[in-house]
């Protein structure tokens, strides 16, 4: 038998060759595993923006729901109070937390007659479709940045609560009464054909007790 047919019947072990692989094969396993990780790192995300970064000083003390429900407001005003220190939070960017106001610019609403008249009709007025031109609040006549309508994105139960809060905040001593959303709702809809920002003057004709 030549060299060549044994070379062809009995290859040495270093001359055999690996089989085939083909090219496609792990490619189905790769793309799940990179939509895995997508869904992974989108859920990681979703999660530390709406669940606090995962930080236990966002929790505590609050360790279940149940404690949680159980410090919520139970009281009806109580309730109110708290929507509108919420809603609040819009008008302390212009008239700041302590009620203080910005000298020059936003007059203040602690203290302000303006705020604490015996009615809210004049007060709901402002919210609803805003305030121009000077108007004395304090003893001191403010002409500064006019007052924007905001009512119109705010429902009457947001504008109640947040009137009320203004109204009775005990921390800058007021204690006036309390605004309802039948009152808010009976006013915007006599203003419903206004556009126009109120001024001083014509607020002052609008009777709801001592005249500012």
């Amino acid at each position: 038998m030549s060299s060549a047919n044994r070379n062809t019947s009995n290859p040495q072990a270093g001359d055999e060759q690996p089989p085939a692989v083909s090219r496609h094969v792990g490619i189905a396993p790769m793309l799940t595993l990179i939509a895995v990780g997508v869904l992974l790192y989108a859920g990681g995300m979703y999660l530390d923006r709406h669940a606090g970064g995962f930080r236990a000083n966002v929790y505590e003390p609050y360790r279940s729901l149940e404690y949680v429900e159980s410090l919520q407001p139970q009281d009806k005003g109580d309730k109110l109070m708290a929507q509108g220190k919420q809603v609040y939070q819009t008008c302390s960017a212009c008239h700041q937390a302590s009620g203080e106001g910005m000298p020059g610019q936003f007059p203040p609403l602690k203290g302000s007659k303006w705020v604490l008249a015996s009615g809210p009709d004049r007060i709901i007025r402002i919210v609803l479709n805003g305030l121009t031109g000077p108007i004395e609040v304090a003893g001191e006549t403010w002409q500064g940045v006019p007052m924007p309508a905001i009512g119109s994105g705010f429902s009457n139960q947001e504008i109640a609560a947040v009137l009320t809060y203004i109204r009775q905040n005990e921390e800058w001593g007021h204690n006036a009464t309390a605004v309802t959303p039948e009152e808010v709702a009976a006013v915007r809809e006599k203003v419903s054909d206004r556009s126009a920002p109120w001024t001083a003057k014509e607020l002052k004709k609008i009777p709801v007790g001592e005249e500012e």
